[in-house]
C-alpha cells in the first residue's frame, strides 16, 4: 500500500486517538487499550515499510504519548501474565529478531574458538574448567561412568543452584548492555569459549556422543535461553547507540524496558533447564531415543517461541491492517 493511501485510509482513528489522549478525555482503560493496540499495529507496519518517513515519526510520538497514560490508568486483567507470555511479548520480540542472529553467531563463533584452542593447546581446558574440574572428570571416566558429576549432588539442591546460577548468567547479559553491548557479549563469549573447550574434552577422549546424549538434555534449553539473554543486552546496547528516531533517553528507556521483557520470558526455560539437568540428566541409562526426544522437543520449543511464532503473530498483524 503506498503511504498515502495508508495515511488516508487510517488518519481518521489517529486524530481521533490524539484528541482522547491530549484533552484527557473520559474513556475506559479498556477501550483506550483497545485503541493503543490498533495504532501500535499502525507503527509497526510503517516501520516495516515507510522507514524514516514522516508517518513513521508521527505515530511513534503518538505511541509514546499514549504508553504512560494506557499503564497507568488500566487495571491489570487476571489473565495478564498468559497474555505476556503468548501475545505482548512475542509481538514486541519479533522486531528484535537481528539482535537474536547476532547473539546467536557470537556464541556460535566462540564455541568453536573455544574447540579449536582446547585442540591446539593441553593446557587450555584446563585454564577454562578448572583443574578439579578436569581431575575429576579423568577420575569419573577412568571409574566407567564420565557423567557421574550429574549424580552427586542431591536432585532439588540441583535444581535450585543451577536455575538461580542460570538466571544470574541471564541477568548479568542483560545487564552489561549498558556497556553498549560490550558488556554482553563478554559474556556470550565466556560461556562460549567454556562451551566449546567442554566439548572437545569429551571429544578427546572418544565420549562426544556420550557427552552430547547426556548434557544437550538440559543444554538445548540453557544455552537457547543464554543467547536469547544475549539479545537482551545487543537490545539495549542498540538502544543506546541507535536512537533512530527518539532522543537517545527515550531509547534508553525503552530498550532497557524490551530487554526486560526478554529476561522475563527467559525465566520459565531457566526453570525448565534447572528441572532437567537437576532431575532427568542423571539418568544416564535411558535410551538413546528418549534422549534425542527430550533434546528435540527442547529445540522445537525453543525456535517455535522465539522465532516461527513471532513471525506468525506479525504475518497476521499486517493482514489486519
Amino acid at each position: 500500500m503506498r503511504e498515502a493511501a495508508f495515511v488516508k485510509q487510517n488518519k481518521d482513528k489517529w486524530v481521533t486517538f490524539e484528541n482522547v489522549i491530549d484533552n484527557n478525555a473520559k474513556i475506559s482503560p479498556d477501550e483506550l487499550s483497545a485503541l493503543y493496540i490498533e495504532i501500535t499495529d499502525h507503527l509497526s507496519y510503517a516501520q516495516t515499510f515507510y522507514p524514516k518517513s514522516k508517518t513513521l515519526l508521527y505515530l511513534n510520538s503518538l505511541s509514546a504519548k499514549a504508553h504512560q497514560k494506557i499503564y497507568k490508568t488500566k487495571k491489570e486483567s487476571k489473565g495478564r501474565i498468559f497474555s505476556f507470555f503468548l501475545k505482548e511479548f512475542p509481538e514486541q520480540f519479533y522486531l528484535h529478531q537481528k539482535q537474536l542472529l547476532i547473539s546467536f553467531l557470537v556464541f556460535a563463533l566462540f564455541c568453536i574458538v573455544g574447540a579449536y584452542s582446547a585442540a591446539n593447546e593441553q593446557a587450555f581446558v584446563r585454564s577454562i574448567l578448572g583443574d578439579a574440574y578436569v581431575n575429576m572428570t579423568l577420575d569419573n571416566i577412568d571409574k566407567g561412568d564420565p557423567m557421574r558429576v550429574y549424580k552427586e549432588m542431591q536432585e532439588m539442591n540441583m535444581f535450585l543452584g543451577i536455575t538461580i546460577n542460570n538466571i544470574r548468567v541471564g541477568l548479568m547479559a542483560y545487564v552489561l548492555g549498558i556497556f553498549l553491548g560490550l558488556g554482553t557479549l563478554y559474556v556470550l563469549m565466556k560461556n562460549a569459549i567454556m562451551l566449546g573447550s567442554f566439548q572437545y574434552f569429551f571429544y578427546d577422549k572418544g565420549l562426544l556422543w556420550e557427552s552430547v546424549r547426556t548434557i544437550w538434555i538440559h543444554g538445548t534449553i540453557e544455552i537457547s535461553v543464554i543467547i536469547v539473554a544475549g539479545c537482551a543486552g545487543l537490545v539495549v546496547g542498540k538502544s543506546i547507540l541507535f536512537p533512530g528516531t527518539y532522543t537517545r533517553l527515550q531509547s534508553f528507556i525503552n530498550g532497557i524496558k524490551d530487554g526486560l521483557k526478554i529476561i522475563i520470558s527467559t525465566i520459565p526455560f531457566f526453570i525448565i533447564a534447572g528441572f532437567l539437568e537437576g532431575f532427568v540428566t542423571r539418568q544416564t541409562q535411558m535410551p538413546d531415543w528418549l534422549a534425542i526426544f527430550i533434546i528435540a522437543a527442547s529445540l522445537f520449543l525453543i525456535v517455535y517461541y522465539y522465532i516461527i511464532y513471532p513471525i506468525q503473530l506479525h504475518k497476521k498483524q499486517l493482514k489486519h491492517v
